[in-house]
């Protein structure tokens, strides 16, 4: 069965590459899947979204929190290009539960604002990508 070739990367690092059976991510768009043989595609991504790599052959999938960025599809190749990605297994979710707890705070005193919304935004990726419920 054919492979996608996939890299995940952001301003900072290389969150990983390698190969997968399907990846799907949330663009502006909607949520796309890609498998191998897919039509090329440009997608931008959304801000605080979740990235899911299914690498097949028993190994466990990738899950990322992605704010932003761009994905491309060419010839079996996914690139995702975030403007700040991280992965589900390196999220501190104390931290993360933390942030959003303040930012739905700030929304409760009437003090909602832009950034409060994009805090709590991705406060909630960061926790769906560790694998933790958010209501």
């Amino acid at each position: 069965m054919a492979k996608l070739r996939v890299g995940v990367v952001s301003p900072e690092r290389e969150l990983w590459s390698g190969e997968a059976d399907m990846v799907i991510a949330k663009t502006i768009d909607g949520e796309i899947g890609i498998m191998p043989q897919h039509a090329p595609v440009l997608g931008v991504l959304v801000e605080g979204g979740v990235l899911t790599v299914k690498r097949g052959g028993g190994e466990p999938d990738l899950v990322a929190a992605v704010h932003g960025g761009f994905l491309s599809v060419a010839n079996n190749e996914v690139s995702i290009l975030a403007e700040v990605a991280e992965l589900g297994s390196e999220v501190d979710v104390a931290r993360a539960k933390n942030a959003l707890d303040r930012a739905q705070a700030s929304v409760e005193v009437g003090q909602e604002s832009a950034d409060a919304a994009a805090d709590a935004k991705r406060a909630r990726a960061r926790l769906r990508a560790a694998g933790e419920e958010v209501g």
